[in-house]
């Protein structure tokens, strides 16, 4: 399935996407981001993560740098704020 779906970004690459204008809105383009996401973590999680990629792309979305996410980090948001860094841990009261 992995092998299919890279063939299939391959000739979106080279055949599709020549003809159309040039309008990403993020780096790496979406067909970058899903070959790399498929390649480091297989057709299901990978197309998941190229998939919500993809729905994110529209006028109204995000843009500039949006890289694929780290094995520890897929599927996660991380929600650290300057206070839960330096916070102290909590003290049970015997």
């Amino acid at each position: 399935m992995r092998k299919l779906l890279m063939l299939l970004i391959q000739a979106y690459r080279y055949m599709i996407s020549p003809l159309l204008p040039a309008r990403c809105r993020f780096m790496p383009t979406c067909s970058e981001y899903a070959a790399e996401a498929i390649g480091r973590y297989g057709a299901r999680k990978g197309g998941f993560l190229a998939l919500k990629r993809v729905c994110r792309c529209h006028p109204w979305g995000g843009y500039g740098y949006d890289p694929v996410p780290d094995t520890c980090c897929a599927g996660k948001e991380e929600h650290n704020t300057h206070a839960d860094r330096h916070s102290s841990p909590r003290q049970t009261v015997q």
